[in-house]
């Protein structure tokens, strides 16, 4: 249970990082150039890593799920909402494709948000940039935006919604660390007093014991899995029993007890 809230935190740390690199990197790119460089770099980047992952995997089986048909309009509200709307739609909607491969979740958003931005940039007159200069913004994209939104996707599923978007606010905190080290900025006291009360929030939850007897409802849908407590389900005649795997999965209804967290199979209310 530890992985997943690591995962959310080096995700806040990469998109935290991102923003004092962009504000060296606006010298150098108008804003709306840098935005679509930014995304292209996460989405193309992210979607060409999954392609040489699946080649170089297992078997189709053994990879994440890929984003279904029931799943597209989901993803498509939370690629709106991460580029026009507002965050918090991207969290109330990214959520619900979290059972689906994250790098193709992240890598299609920068893709769409880049190449609308790019268009936008390039019908004002703007002109790529030097060589050096493009392939720095692609690749922060692609650590601050792309390996940032797949790590969150992947802890969305993990934790839910709440506890993921808390660990992640901590992200203003590493990019005003990072312009102290990274731009000499000398940052005021309440700058430590936020640090700390940030720090003792993380604490809080990552110390968290959530534990009490509730009810699985049956459930059907597609993700990585193995076969745990939440995933006794039979399989076709000739499964090669390698773990992980994906396919589409029935849940029957289930009452037990154990520590969790509000996460992709713990959706329940609480009296």
């Amino acid at each position: 249970m530890r992985t997943p809230i690591l995962a959310a935190l080096v995700s806040a740390l990469l998109f935290g990082v991102s923003t004092p690199m962009a504000k060296v990197l606006v010298a150098q790119l108008p804003p709306l150039a840098l935005a679509s460089l930014l995304y292209l770099g996460a989405g193309l980047g992210l979607l060409v890593l999954r392609w040489l992952w699946r080649s170089l995997g297992r078997g189709e089986d053994a990879h994440e799920a890929p984003v279904t048909g029931r799943d597209w309009g989901w993803l498509a509200g939370a690629i709106l909402a991460g580029g026009v709307v507002a965050p918090v739609l991207l969290i109330n909607l990214t959520r619900r494709v979290s059972g689906s491969d994250p790098m193709q979740v992240a890598g299609l958003k920068g893709l769409v948000a880049g190449g609308i931005n790019h268009t936008i940039a390039v019908s004002t007159g703007w002109t790529p940039p030097a060589v050096p200069v493009a392939l720095a913004t692609l690749g922060v994209g692609l650590l601050g935006y792309g390996v940032s939104l797949s790590l969150f996707v992947w802890a969305l599923r993990h934790l839910g919604t709440a506890r993921t978007g808390a660990y992640f606010s901590v992200a203003p905190f590493f990019g005003a660390t990072t312009a102290v080290l990274l731009l000499a900025e000398r940052p005021g006291a309440l700058f430590w007093v936020a640090a700390l009360l940030m720090a003792i929030g993380v604490w809080l939850h990552v110390t968290e014991r959530h534990d009490h007897p509730h009810r699985h409802e049956s459930l059907t849908h597609t993700h990585m899995h193995r076969h745990d407590e939440h995933h006794q389900h039979e399989h076709p005649r000739g499964w090669d029993g390698v773990e992980p795997h994906t396919h589409e999965h029935e849940h029957a209804p289930l009452v037990h007890t154990h520590p969790h967290y509000l996460d992709l199979h713990h959706r329940h209310g609480h009296g």
